[in-house]
């Protein structure tokens, strides 16, 4: 076995393992076991040059991504950073979204490593342990082979710190049959592994206790040089470690979120949403987070989705990337943080204060680009990302 491992406290640990015949896979562990394996910067460069370095060795076959700890593979972005970034810059008066160079780093940095999972040649193979929220299924979407397991708990939680579902939120959530993906932006609803399965975030369940035997199998795969066949040969593998995941609450209660996020008011779903009398347990934790979430974040989730539809990956990245920066520079974001992180008096003031005030017109201005006469960061992204599936 070869290892090319940082120091144990590093924020993302790589180690390349030897298979039978000699090929290598690359592994690689986001190491904030304390924070939930929040994603940092830090993280994101490392995972970013390192993925480039393995998606250009011939001698690494398939890439593994997972999480340190038993809780989370990784339960969100490091709020805490953003929000010291957000601070600063309007302390400081400024006006311009560009004027934040942390979080425009930050996210910048972070579209490139979703984006470039989205679209990497080799197979990743995304073992989804525990929580994945947020900043973690940015990360987990994209690969070629996501795993969950009996303790995964998958969610858009953004309404509740006045962000939206952003990292391709926008172009996953309109994927989940029927209408799914708008009440999941809309109320944060958790998923089990059925119901990750079933929304198109993840594509087989493995019980937790097999992860150390899914790797050593890893080991003993005549890996080739074809990565296209090793695709094919990592979806047999791991559906040999398959197990049925319970159905999930999302599909038990499909039927009704279809009817309650059915049609082009939104206003009126969430008057839905929010009137609904049921006892289901489920439904009740998703109207309680509608109701203390933040109106604009619920405004601009259900913007976003229609603005992105028809749009490749790395246009929706683009939008969501200049509605991110606006977040930081002048919406719900600080605020949102601040009542859950930093203060932790869950008391939000949410400004715009009710969906009426958070219209349309409100919501266009989160997508009023600075880039008007120069490129956009992002404009380097580009190659169409095929609809896939473990098959």
């Amino acid at each position: 076995m070869s290892t090319d491992t940082a120091a144990d406290d590093a924020p993302v640990l790589f180690e390349e393992r030897t298979a039978s015949n000699g090929t290598r896979i690359g592994i690689a562990t986001l190491n904030a076991p304390r924070t939930l394996n929040g994603f940092s910067l830090p993280m994101a460069h490392l995972l970013l040059k390192q993925l480039n370095a393995w998606a250009d060795d011939d001698a690494i076959a398939m890439v593994v991504l997972q999480g340190a700890g038993e809780k989370a593979f990784c339960a969100g972005g490091d709020l805490h950073s953003l929000y010291q970034s957000m601070r600063a810059y309007r302390d400081a008066g400024q006006s311009d979204i560009r004027g934040n160079d942390y979080a425009a780093e930050f996210f910048d940095v972070e579209y490139r490593v979703d984006y470039l999972i989205h679209t990497y040649a080799k197979p990743i193979l995304c073992w989804g342990h525990g929580i994945v929220m947020g900043g973690g299924i940015g990360l987990m979407s994209g690969a070629s082979h996501r795993v969950v397991s009996e303790r995964s708990k998958l969610a858009f939680p953004e309404i509740t710190v006045g962000l939206f579902p952003d990292v391709g939120g926008s172009w996953l959530l309109p994927r989940v049959p029927g209408n799914g993906g708008l009440f999941l932006a809309l109320t944060g609803a958790l998923l089990n592994p059925g119901d990750a399965i079933y929304a198109g975030l993840a594509d087989v369940h493995v019980a937790e206790e097999r992860r150390s035997a899914v790797l050593d199998a890893l080991l003993q795969v005549a890996w080739s040089t074809d990565a296209a066949r090793n695709h094919e040969r990592l979806s047999q593998l791991l559906l040999s470690f398959a197990s049925d995941a319970a159905t999930g609450p999302l599909l038990a209660n499909a039927t009704q979120v279809d009817a309650l996020c059915a049609g082009d008011d939104l206003a009126a779903i969430v008057e839905r949403i929010s009137t609904l009398q049921t006892d289901d347990a489920w439904l009740q934790a998703a109207q309680k987070t509608l109701a203390a979430g933040a109106p604009g974040s619920a405004r601009l989730a259900f913007e976003l989705q229609r603005r992105s539809a028809g749009q490749d990956l790395a246009s929706v990245y683009r939008l969501e990337y200049i509605a991110a920066l606006h977040c930081a520079a002048h919406g719900d974001f600080a605020e949102g943080i601040r009542a859950l992180l930093i203060d932790k008096d869950r008391n939000p003031s949410w400004n715009p204060a009710t969906l009426a005030d958070a219209d349309r017109a409100w919501a266009d201005t989160f997508f009023a680009s600075p880039w008007a006469d120069v490129a956009h960061p992002l404009a380097g992204l580009g190659t169409p990302v095929a609809e896939r599936s473990l098959a």
